[in-house]
């Protein structure tokens, strides 16, 4: 999964806009907060349902007797491929989104990326599963702050950044048709590389974002949607790599 919509224009460097005391920069980033948790509370419920609860379950997965992941219905290869459709989809379709139609899309994407994530907890114990999840919250959490805070410009390192996202795509789909020996490995480590970085330097784009808009609410609502689906993105894609290791698998 990659970002969507991360073309912020950044008006002035980091280290000239003055964060200290700004009440409605604050408002708007837990604006942006309380968005990224409800969509990691839903996306949760959905991946317990979609893996623990059977009439659900046997729609989306191949489940052996003693409860392990053997394969995907029709169903669930839709669902698994529904996030990425949708992305491309609105990438074309909303050239001028509103509060509205960008709300409808975050929850719509978190909706379908959170009944994917039920593969997860058949493939892993739970306990690795709430280990790592622990984890990624507090990384996401030191990293955004970094973000927030830092008088350092970022821009050029985004930059970076999405090139390397660009690359990292590419290797994964080479290793879907290749199977290349610990191509894996160093999928996962450049991968929570990258969304590390991408946590920091998104929060402080939304930060410079706020100040461009100069107080148009409806501005404020869409890049709130889209600020809080770049963050989701970014932690589910942080979740998956560090499970790759820290996961027990079944």
């Amino acid at each position: 999964m990659s970002d969507y919509n991360r073309g912020y224009a950044r008006p002035v460097p980091a280290a000239g806009a003055d964060m200290a005391v700004d009440a409605g920069l604050r408002a708007f980033m837990l604006g942006v907060y309380n968005k990224v948790a409800l969509g990691l509370l839903l996306s949760g419920v959905l991946a317990w349902l979609t893996s623990s609860y059977a009439p659900v379950a046997n729609l989306l997965y191949v489940i052996t007797p003693d409860g392990r992941l053997a394969g995907f219905t029709v169903l669930g290869t839709v669902i698994r491929f529904a996030p990425l459709a949708m992305m491309l989809v609105a990438m074309f379709a909303m050239r001028n989104p509103t509060a509205r139609s960008s709300g409808l899309l975050y929850w719509a994407l978190v909706a379908s990326i959170g009944a994917g994530l039920g593969i997860w907890l058949l493939v892993y114990t739970g306990a690795s599963v709430a280990s790592t999840f622990l984890v990624t919250a507090a990384a996401f959490g030191g990293l955004s702050l970094y973000g927030y805070t830092t008088k350092r410009d970022l821009g050029p390192i985004g930059s970076f950044l999405i090139m390397g996202l660009i690359g990292l795509v590419i290797a994964s789909l080479a290793q879907v048709f290749f199977h290349l020996p610990g191509l894996n490995f160093i999928i996962s480590a450049v991968g929570v590389l990258i969304f590390s970085g991408l946590i920091a330097y998104d929060t402080q784009n939304l930060k410079m974002s706020y100040y461009q808009m100069g107080g148009d609410q409806q501005a404020m609502s869409v890049a709130t949607n889209y600020g809080a689906l770049n963050l989701y993105v970014n932690f589910i894609n942080l979740f998956q790599f560090l499970l790759q290791f820290m996961g027990n698998r079944r």
